[in-house]
This record gives structure tokens, C-alpha cells and sequence, in this order.
């Protein structure tokens, strides 16, 4: 049954603020973006990613952080994260701003080139 006034309410904005390269959009999809104010005012983000495909995927992401005016914030959360996902199944993602003057964001998700180059190459896979 449903209750009459529900726990919480997603606040799922537009997927022009993620941008991902044309290999890996034909292997996954956003389904969803949540935004959301955190302790102390920092703009939270979770964004559902599914691969659509029905083996493992590495990819890599980065979220951006822009300020009231847009200008973009720099700071070590500009650096790049290597994700992956099993065929069909999908994942959160999620990014905290930097500071509290952050009030927009832009992820971007690109395959990661270590494995296109491992697909290209042939080559096995290291355990470092």
C-alpha cells in the first residue's frame, strides 16, 4: 500500500547537465538525477547509471562545480573516478560540492581508455 504523504520526493533535474562520449552512450544510460541541499549547505548529487549492455563496463567520471554566476570552481574534485558495472545492472554515483558557494554541476562520464586500449590490444588485464 501507499502511504498517504510519502518519506521523501527525488528531485530529479535534466540530463543536460551530464554529458557522456558517444562510445559509452551506446553502452549506458543515466536513469535518473537526484539533487539536494546537504549539512551545511553543500549541493548533494546522485545520479543512477545503467549499463545497457549485457557485459562488465568500466567507465570513468568527474563532476564540475560552478558557482551562482556559473564560473567554474576548481579543487580536487575535478579529478577523474574509473567505475565499473556488470552487464544489465546499474549503480549510483554520487558527488558532494566542493563548498556551499556551488549551486550547479555538470557530470561528465567517458569510457575509460585504458580498456578501450585493453579491448584494441588484446591485452589481459593486471592486478596491481
Amino acid at each position: 500500500t501507499e502511504t498517504a504523504q510519502p518519506v521523501f520526493q527525488r528531485n530529479l533535474v535534466s540530463e543536460k547537465r551530464v554529458i557522456t562520449d558517444a562510445s559509452l552512450a551506446r553502452k549506458v544510460q543515466i536513469l535518473g538525477v537526484n539533487v539536494s541541499d546537504g549539512p551545511g549547505g553543500f549541493l548533494k548529487v546522485q545520479a543512477e547509471v545503467q549499463n545497457t549492455t549485457g557485459r562488465y563496463q568500466r567507465f570513468a567520471y568527474k563532476w564540475e562545480w560552478f558557482d551562482k554566476d556559473g564560473n567554474l570552481i576548481e579543487g580536487p574534485a575535478a579529478v577523474s573516478i574509473i567505475r565499473q558495472v556488470e552487464g544489465k545492472e546499474s549503480l549510483f554515483i554520487n558527488g558532494v560540492a566542493p563548498n556551499p558557494a556551488a549551486r550547479d554541476f555538470r557530470l561528465k562520464l567517458y569510457e575509460d581508455r585504458l580498456e578501450r586500449l585493453r579491448k584494441v590490444w588484446d591485452l589481459p588485464y593486471s592486478k596491481h
